[in-house]
């Protein structure tokens, strides 16, 4: 049991970047943020025992962490349990203060968006090959494609707008 802790302690450090975004683009507030990271990282601990490999871990690690944001989300009156958690401290993000300006204006831009094109969004930014975004939210990858040019689009013109 120790070296599967280990294992999944070393997998949250080196893709913990994946939790922070999904965290800050699902909340309003830091706490609730550190509340939502906290609980992804309970239910990826959870689910960790049955992931079999089939597909990347960040692609599991998104599924987990977007399904679980989503849901909380939808119940935003419950409050999120972490007393169950592996009793581990993960790295802060290093923050430029110009880029960080930028992040947050994104962020607030992108959570004015639907809750299924944030995460869209989210992991078109991350790089993530349509095939993935597709895999992720169970739509076809013509339609994720479609919905992201759509989505840039969109983007473009709020972005415009805050920017006045």
């Amino acid at each position: 049991m120790p070296h599967q802790e280990q294992e999944f302690t070393r997998l949250i450090k080196e893709n913990q970047g994946i939790i922070i975004k999904v965290s800050r683009m699902y909340t309003n507030s830091e706490s609730d943020e550190q509340d939502l990271f906290q609980e992804i990282v309970l239910q990826l601990w959870r689910s960790y025992k049955s992931f079999k490999g089939d597909s990347k871990i960040s692609t599991w690690m998104y599924r987990v962490a977007l399904n679980t944001a989503i849901t909380l989300f939808r119940k935003t009156s419950r409050r999120v349990p972490t007393d169950n958690l592996p009793n581990r401290q993960f790295a802060e993000e290093e923050k430029d203060d110009e880029k960080q300006s930028q992040l947050d204006t994104l962020y607030k831009v992108i959570k004015l968006l639907p809750e299924v094109d944030r995460a869209i969004v989210m992991m078109y930014l991350d790089d993530l090959p349509y095939k993935n975004i597709a895999e992720n939210l169970g739509i076809t990858e013509v339609n994720a494609r479609v919905k992201m040019n759509r989505l840039k689009k969109n983007l473009k013109d709020l972005m415009l707008k805050y920017a006045e």
